[in-house]
């Protein structure tokens, strides 16, 4: 069960050393629900979904919490330009975001605790700052963070007191001591959900959100934290700050930061008009071709979304499925006498490789392809399939994925009559008749192998 992982916080890979053997605690932070999830939120949703899969598949007891934040001014506004309660709002795009996440092959996490739901256990953390003079109440009702009382700011970012303080100012309307502090609690605006606290009528700061969720639901010290490239600063330097502040205890023992998404080389966003929600993607691709892409690209490595590049996603599926084409779906593994299992699982155990790990796979399928014995292919087949639901990938039946869905052009039905018309072709010798369906069919997408066991199809 050893394995290593790149510990943020320390900067460098480490053997991971649980706090209980054979357990690990997991908290990721999650989506703010007021719109669909983009690609950057599948590429953290898939990494983390690897992960917990293979931390169970050598033995650990994963308790994977994943948080939901549904208090946010984001939230607020968007609420409020629709005309309708933000729960109304936030209840919609979760149920969005486990339809997305279910597309991509992402299993359900153990725990989704959300903000609303805690605004208790975040009052009592925020009254444990204050006690141990790391909270103060300000005069407009907010209650701030000192970040300056708190030795080891700036350790997960690798940023100084200094460095931070350039550019750092007081804004209209706060009442903080220093311009590095941070809002543990804002004072009711008019027309905003509100909840009675000691300190007045208001809401919870972003950053105290997940440090109490975390807590009660994996305690005070546990395993792993995790979420996107840029939660590390502020959002994840914060946690520590107000965790451990208010416990005396070190938070999370290993960080872990999935790399930024790249599309065309360039940074995504809306203002460049390269933002991609996930349903947008999944009504142009399969979703196995989205998740083997981000699988590609080591999760801690920048991931760059091209056309180009979901092709090439798109064809190394297509080596796989073909290779397992005509294999039994129960053969059961009889190859022991090969080391891709052993290979494949040193690489997952050095920091989650996914692309060594995949291949390791592209090298077992050469073999399937090149095996000359029947037992001997399933069994390699049976290994592929295996390793591959490691990764949540190779799991359908071949002509399911080959074969695809009809997104334009022709369904299942015409493509069979034309193949079918094709091979009467064929069997009457009327060759140019059968060079022309071929061609009719390849210009719908449609490409044709003939095999032994007779012709079949895939899309292109």
């Amino acid at each position: 069960m050893h394995f290593t992982l790149h510990n943020s916080l320390s900067g460098h890979k480490e053997p991971f050393q649980p706090l209980q053997p054979g357990k690990i605690g997991l908290y990721v932070c999650g989506m703010t629900v007021y719109d669909y999830c983009h690609l950057g939120h599948a590429r953290v949703m898939v990494a983390f979904d690897v992960i917990v899969r293979y931390l169970r598949s050598i033995g650990y007891q994963v308790s994977y919490i994943r948080n939901i934040t549904d208090l946010d001014d984001k939230i607020f506004a968007r609420a409020a330009e629709n005309g309708e309660p933000f729960t109304a709002l936030t209840d919609r795009f979760i149920t969005a975001m486990h339809e997305d996440e279910a597309a991509l092959g992402v299993l359900p996490v153990d725990s989704e605790p959300r903000a609303t739901h805690h605004i208790d256990q975040i009052i009592a953390l925020i009254n444990r700052l204050i006690e141990r003079g790391y909270g103060y109440l300000a005069s407009n009702g907010d209650v701030y963070y000192r970040v300056r009382r708190f030795a080891d700011y700036g350790r997960l970012s690798k940023r100084n007191l200094e460095e931070l303080q350039v550019g750092a100012r007081i804004e209209v309307g706060e009442a903080k001591e220093d311009p590095l502090d941070f809002a543990l609690w804002k004072a009711a605006k008019p027309g905003e959900a509100s909840w009675d606290s000691p300190w007045g009528a208001g809401r919870p700061g972003w950053h105290i959100e997940c440090s109490a969720m975390s807590i009660c639901a994996l305690g005070e010290t546990f395993d792993m934290h995790g979420g996107g490239p840029d939660l590390k600063f502020p959002h994840h330097e914060n946690e520590i700050a107000q965790s451990e502040g208010a416990t005396g205890k070190p938070f999370a023992r290993y960080w872990l930061h999935v790399g930024p998404v790249r599309v065309n080389d360039e940074k995504m966003s809306k203002s460049l008009g390269n933002f991609f929600t996930i349903r947008q993607l999944l009504q142009q691709h399969q979703p196995e071709v989205i998740r083997y892409l981000l699988l590609a690209s080591h999760y801690r490595s920048p991931i760059n979304y091209s056309e180009e590049s979901l092709r090439g996603a798109r064809q190394a599926l297509e080596r796989f499925y073909t290779a397992l084409r005509g294999q039994s779906v129960a053969a059961v593994l009889t190859m022991a006498d090969n080391d891709y299992a052993e290979r494949f699982h040193a690489a997952m155990r050095d920091d989650f490789n996914t692309p060594e790990a995949l291949a390791v796979l592209h090298e077992l399928t050469r073999a399937l392809n090149r095996a000359q014995d029947d037992s001997m292919a399933a069994g390699l087949a049976a290994q592929l399939r295996q390793l591959g639901g490691l990764l949540g990938l190779l799991q359908q039946p071949p002509e399911q994925f080959l074969q695809g869905s009809p997104r334009d052009g022709l369904d299942d039905s015409e493509i069979s009559a034309l193949v079918e018309a094709r091979n009467q072709a064929r069997r009457e010798r009327n060759w140019p008749l059968a060079d022309q369906l071929r061609a009719q069919l390849e210009q719908a997408g449609i490409l044709l192998d003939d095999g032994r066991d007779g012709t079949q199809w895939r899309r292109a």
